[in-house]
C-alpha cells in the first residue's frame, strides 16, 4: 500500500487513481490515535454530492481497519483526489442514515456488499465532508 500511495501522490493520481474493475480511488491521510504519526491509505470512494463516501470494509475482516479507529479519534484530515488535496471532516454514518445510504453504497461497488456478508460486524460507512 505504501508504494501505491507514493505512486498515486507523485503522479497526481494518474497512477493508482483507478485500478481495473474498481471505482476511483483517493488517498486518505489520517493521524495515528496512539502514535500521532501521519499515515496515508489508498481507498475506493463514492462521490456523494460535494462530499465523498468511504467504507471500512477491510475485505470483510472481523475487525475495523486501523484507519477507521484513527478517523474516530482524529476526524479532521485531508484526502487527495487526483492532483487535488481537499480538507475534510470524517463523519461516521450510523443508524437510520446508514440504512438509507447502504443500498447506494452497494449499488456503486458490489464488493462492499460481499464483504458485509462475510462478517458479523457492521461495516462502517464514512462521509468525508468538505471543510467549507
Amino acid at each position: 500500500m505504501r508504494a501505491h500511495a507514493a505512486l498515486y501522490r507523485a503522479s497526481g493520481g494518474r497512477i493508482g487513481g483507478r485500478l481495473p474493475g474498481l471505482p476511483p480511488m483517493l488517498l486518505l491521510d489520517h493521524v495515528g490515535r496512539k502514535s500521532g504519526k501521519k499515515r496515508t491509505v489508498p481507498l475506493v470512494y463514492m462521490p456523494h454530492g460535494d462530499d465523498f463516501v468511504i467504507v471500512a470494509a477491510k475485505g470483510g475482516h472481523p475487525k475495523d481497519p486501523a484507519w477507521m479507529h484513527n478517523l474516530r479519534a482524529n476526524p479532521d484530515t485531508e484526502v487527495q483526489i487526483g492532483g487535488r488535496s481537499i480538507s475534510v471532516h470524517a463523519r461516521e454514518v450510523t443508524g437510520e442514515e446508514r440504512g438509507r445510504v447502504w443500498p447506494d453504497v452497494v449499488a456503486y461497488n458490489p464488493l462492499w456488499g460481499r464483504y458485509q456478508a462475510r462478517t458479523d460486524r457492521t461495516i462502517p460507512v464514512v462521509v468525508l465532508e468538505r471543510n467549507r
